[in-house]
């Protein structure tokens, strides 16, 4: 189901304006991935990518062409892991945050652990209980 362009902005807005939603949306985006819910991730990275660093910045950090990047988070985008981690491993560094893949119990899913490393007093409060 495709999303409204008011939800959009809405989400856009909020991602602005809270850090903590912020974080929660590239930590969603990447637990969908692990997850195998490619589509989702795509889809939550695309949205993060908008409302924060924007593509042509991604572009100019990655040196990805921005239509490119673009494609790649489309529907039927597929890009490569060497692109994808780099592009993950680029928006943890912006947000300041980095993000740790730590075992669940059996038949949940995996967790990502979010560890500041540019806020550490809100450190406690940001991080994903394994």
């Amino acid at each position: 189901m495709a999303l409204t362009k008011d939800f959009r902005e809405a989400v856009q807005a909020r991602v602005k304006r809270d850090p903590a939603f912020r974080e929660g949306l590239l930590g969603e985006a990447l637990d969908s991935l692990l997850a195998g819910e490619v589509a989702l991730g795509k889809e939550l990275l695309r949205d993060y990518i908008n409302a924060t660093v924007g593509f042509p910045k991604l572009a100019t950090h990655t040196r990805i062409h921005a239509k490119t990047l673009h494609q790649m988070f489309g529907p039927s985008g597929n890009p490569t892991a060497e692109n994808l981690f780099g592009i993950i491993a680029y928006l943890q560094q912006a947000e300041g945050v980095r993000f740790k893949v730590r075992p669940a119990s059996k038949g949940s899913r995996t967790v990502v652990r979010r560890i500041l490393l540019q806020r550490p007093s809100r450190a406690s409060s940001a991080s994903i209980r394994p």
